[in-house]
């Protein structure tokens, strides 16, 4: 990526520091391929530097970020070899997107969830179980199609309730939301990508009153379990503990955030700013 960046090949260190766990389905080498891309362009002058004097955090204009993407889509290629594209775009402009038949459309106007994220630490490979779905389709498509064209619902619908939220935050769409994430879960162990670890996952967080879907390739990896505006404190911890008990591990965060962001040094926490210094 850098030798085809730059026309004359600088010397440059280069420094990633990143909290995602690798190979658990979070797009960990779409964020790097991101970063590096937008780094390395910012460095060459093919983009503009946005941060003004003041400022803690910036992001580039839309023209920009196509070009980051196009160029993180590449380093993608490399380490994937032929991967969707759908990564790396979450990663250029955050928030959420539409992904069908190849096209890709950013989604304007939906709300930031909070989710707990938790990764079962159970390795598993995306050819694999990509490989093994389409062979299930190959086998039984008069009952594999109509369950992926369910699933195609299933995202349909959840786009409307998205979509809706931000003009009427009601609570009456957290039920829904919730009851998508149930039957998507099922579909998604029919078509092969579910896992035992998964199961469990499900199994301890409804115990807790919530629900949960596995999310990236499944077959072990991550799950995200929805939490509702006025989901206790104390629940979400009990659920944490349980999760670890298994062996998982738990994040809370949020779904919906901005994308690729230039960061003054002001801006970033101790932990990052004590990596920087060690380079």
């Amino acid at each position: 990526l850098c030798v085809c960046v730059f026309r004359d090949v600088p010397s440059v260190d280069i420094l990633v520091w990143s909290e995602l766990p690798t190979g658990a389905g979070l797009g960990s080498s779409a964020a790097y391929a991101v970063c590096l891309a937008a780094a390395l362009l910012t460095v060459c002058g093919a983009i503009s530097c946005p941060l003004k004097e003041g400022e803690s955090t910036a992001r580039w204009t839309e023209e920009e970020m196509t070009l980051i993407n196009s160029w993180a889509f590449q380093g993608e290629r490399v380490i994937h070899g032929n991967p969707s594209g759908v990564d790396n775009a979450v990663g250029t402009w955050g928030g959420a997107l539409r992904y069908q038949s190849g096209k890709i459309t950013p989604l304007k106007r939906v709300p930031t969830l909070r989710i707990l994220l938790t990764n079962t630490k159970v390795p598993r490979s995306t050819k694999i179980l990509v490989a093994g779905v389409k062979e299930k389709i190959l086998k039984f498509p008069a009952i594999m199609n109509p369950v992926l064209d369910s699933i195609d619902a299933i995202s349909q619908e959840c786009q409307s309730v998205l979509e809706a939220m931000p003009a009427n935050p009601s609570p009456e769409y957290y039920p829904v939301l919730e009851e998508l994430f149930d039957i998507n879960q099922h579909h998604l162990n029919v078509i092969g990508v579910g896992h035992p670890s998964l199961d469990r996952l499900c199994r301890v967080t409804a115990s807790h009153g919530l629900h949960s879907k596995l999310t990236g390739a499944g077959g072990g990896g991550c799950g995200i379990t929805l939490l509702r505006p006025d989901t206790s404190p104390q629940a979400v911890e009990a659920a944490k503990r349980d999760l670890c008990a298994c062996g998982f591990e738990c994040w809370e965060t949020n779904i919906g955030a901005p994308g690729v962001t230039l960061h003054s040094s002001s801006s970033l926490n101790a932990e990052v700013l004590h990596a920087l210094s060690q380079s």
